[in-house]
């Protein structure tokens, strides 16, 4: 993975927009790879599902967290990304208080397939799903590589420690 340029896809997102008004003031927008990767130094983690116990209890929160350390090592974003429809990520994102990651929609697993990471969740019942991994994106390339081991479909565990914001933190 170290060296590989990220895959170029499009996200179909979801932003806020008060001119909008009413109860959902949201419209649709395309962001791209590059909107997220060219020209910046991120931290990009992805997990197999928003609202899940070790992602909302343990992962999310810690990067959130530590955001100010990340950025003291040139760190400019903190992407979360799940294969998660727009609505969930933002609801996700909402119910969590976020203010320094964000969040990345990869509703169909296009991303995460081309990155090699997609898994069959079956054995949950969700489906397809990204395996738990951290990397560290220059420009659209990645520099450093953070993986969970195991990797498999239907693994019945799910392994937390290499993609940590701690671990990634220390290995910058």
């Amino acid at each position: 993975m170290i060296g590989r340029q990220v895959p170029k896809v499009t996200f179909h997102t979801r932003v806020r927009d008060e001119s909008i008004g009413g109860d959902n003031p949201f419209r649709w927008e395309d962001k791209t790879s590059d909107d997220y990767f060219a020209g910046k130094k991120v931290v990009l983690f992805s997990l197999p599902g928003a609202f899940t116990p070790t992602c909302s209890t343990y992962q999310l929160p810690d990067f959130e967290k530590l955001f100010p350390e990340f950025q003291a090592k040139g760190v400019d974003a903190i992407y979360c990304m799940s294969v998660n429809d727009t609505f969930v990520m933002n609801a996700w994102a909402k119910g969590q208080g976020l203010n320094n990651v964000s969040v990345i929609p990869d509703g169909s697993g296009e991303f995460t397939r081309k990155m090699g990471m997609l898994v069959n969740k079956d054995n949950l019942g969700f489906g397809a799903r990204s395996w738990r991994y951290a990397a560290i994106v220059d420009d659209g390339k990645v520099t450093k590589w953070f993986e969970e081991p195991g990797f498999e479909d239907n693994c019945g565990e799910d392994p937390y420690g290499e993609s940590s914001p701690q671990n990634v933190l220390k290995n910058l």
